[in-house]
């Protein structure tokens, strides 16, 4: 296949016309080596008979984009003697004919600003994610779909060649970059053999093996894209349902006998993380939430499946929920310092310090003590006032070091102790009336049961985050009745729920709930 391509190549280039310049533009993050990218392709064009010329605009990484590099090629022999080409220090939308993107948002980005022409552009881009900070920052899921932005391109370019070349680069030891310049040598879009654009990381004298391994894993990946049969679309595989263990095969056996077979697998997560979260009668309790809406459901139809799906799915996040136990618990796992070390490439010469700022407020320590005792704290001012000074400065705690690990390992061992504190009171007096509202409208309003379910997405997180979410929670279920009464009740709780994710000043919210009620 190498060699067809390499043969393929100086035909490709006959379509860009002799006397015109080729243009390049590379969208890369910081330390992913896009300026080592495109230094290497002026030094390809000048050591072939080209003129080059690279230019970088710098983004500020996620934020607003990554660095975008600009190149212009064009061949000395088309150059009139005593006269040097001028070039643009941009590139300039529909005029572009290789775009490299080292992130599928960055991919997503190119498109955006015009740079992809189905007439003339070939467009290489890795199909990992880096979430944007848009992205990790949504009151919801702000995920870009990886699907649509994949379509996208193939709509918009020429030729589009997708990999995980991330993935290819760590395997080989290397940086994105010569992964992406081996799938630019085997588009054959630049009049260059693979030898040539080899011989360019050579002459770099620095990393020469590792970007060569890598670069050969970038040209095998993008041959093997291009040679591929279009896709065919295919039904999406049903979900696995994931293995227990013997501590839970009681209830995998009380999920396989009581429930429809379409809900087992989010049933099964559901006890697999409530039992991890708390303890196996935890999720014993979880299945037993449940058994009321399970009596209620019409039949075994879709709307009846999906509910019973929507519901177990919220209702393990709602018994799971974020407190100052199971953050320590999370904070302190051996997996997290695995996980950590596995990042940031942790060698056996090296030690690795993890930093951890925390700045629990009143509310959160009163939701950890005893209902009773919490609820004391809360309601007196002096106690209040002798416990203010200990939360008004975040503190670091270095998980790493013996003594800031055995402080946050002494909070996350009073999980036992979690049922009797105030949080868990009024967490599962909140998840009791969700479920029953969720079950009485289960026999004549499904549709708007169904969109009381998936409101409790709003409920989420700790400290600010969670009380913003809850009272956004709650301002939407007190215009029940409402909705209820409503022909489109259903459609109009989505629009609100909507509306409070998409807003955290929760003027949308209010806005929309005023023209509600």
């Amino acid at each position: 296949m190498s060699a067809v391509l390499e043969k393929l190549a100086p035909v490709a280039a006959q379509a860009t016309p002799a006397k015109h310049g080729i243009t390049i533009a590379i969208l890369a993050m910081g330390g992913e080596g896009g300026g080592v990218l495109a230094d290497w392709l002026v030094d390809l064009a000048e050591q072939n008979g080209y003129y080059a010329q690279t230019t970088s605009v710098p983004g500020v990484a996620q934020r607003t984009g990554a660095t975008v590099y600009y190149l212009e090629m064009f061949p000395e022999a088309a150059t009139p003697g005593g006269r040097m080409p001028v070039m643009a220090l941009s590139p300039i939308p529909g005029d572009v004919d290789v775009v490299i993107a080292s992130e599928l948002m960055e991919a997503g980005r190119a498109l955006q600003r015009g740079l992809v022409t189905a007439d003339r552009t070939t467009f290489v881009a890795s199909t990992h994610r880096v979430y944007s900070m848009t992205e990790r920052t949504a009151m919801g899921d702000g995920r870009v779909s990886a699907d649509k932005l994949l379509a996208g391109g193939q709509a918009a370019a020429r030729q589009f060649i997708t990999a995980d070349f991330a993935q290819l680069a760590e395997a080989t030891g290397s940086l994105i970059s010569p992964a992406l310049y081996g799938a630019l040598a085997a588009t054959g879009r630049l009049p260059f053999s693979r030898a040539q654009f080899e011989s360019t990381i050579s002459r770099g004298g620095v990393g020469v093996s590792s970007s060569l391994k890598a670069f050969a894993a970038g040209f095998d990946a993008a041959a093997k894209a291009l040679s591929a049969p279009p896709p065919v679309a295919v039904a999406a595989p049903a979900v696995p349902v994931p293995p227990v263990g013997p501590k839970l095969a009681v209830l995998s056996a009380r999920i396989l006998t009581h429930f429809a077979a379409a809900n087992h697998a989010t049933l099964t997560a559901g006890i697999l993380r409530l039992a991890d979260y708390q303890d196996v009668n935890y999720a014993f309790r979880y299945l037993d939430l449940l058994k009321p809406l399970e009596n209620a459901l019409p039949g075994d139809s879709a709307l009846a499946a999906e509910l019973m799906d929507e519901t177990a799915r919220h209702l393990a996040l709602w018994m799971s929920y974020e407190d100052t136990v199971r953050v320590a618990d999370l904070k302190t796992r051996r997996s997290r310092f695995s996980r950590v070390g596995g990042e940031v490439k942790l060698s056996g010469a090296q030690h690795l310090g993890i930093n951890e700022f925390l700045h629990p407020r009143i509310e959160e320590i009163a939701d950890t003590l005893p209902a009773d005792l919490g609820r004391w704290l809360l309601a007196t001012p002096w106690a209040r006032a002798c416990v203010a000074p200990f939360t008004r400065k975040g503190r670091v705690v270095q998980t790493s070091s013996i003594r800031g690990y055995l402080l946050l390992y002494t909070i996350a061992c009073m999980r036992p102790l979690r049922p009797k504190s105030l949080r868990f009171e009024v967490e599962h007096q909140r998840i009791a009336d969700w479920l029953d509202t969720i079950t009485r409208l289960v026999p004549s309003q499904p549709a708007l049961a169904l969109e009381v379910a998936r409101a409790q997405r709003l409920v989420k997180g700790y400290g600010d985050t969670h009380a913003r979410g809850w009272g956004n929670f709650r301002k939407i279920m007190a215009a029940m009745p409402q909705l209820r009464a409503m022909p489109q009740g259903a459609a109009q709780l989505k629009a609100l729920v909507q509306a409070a994710l998409a807003d955290d000043s929760g003027q949308a919210l209010e806005k929309l709930l005023a023209a509600t009620v």
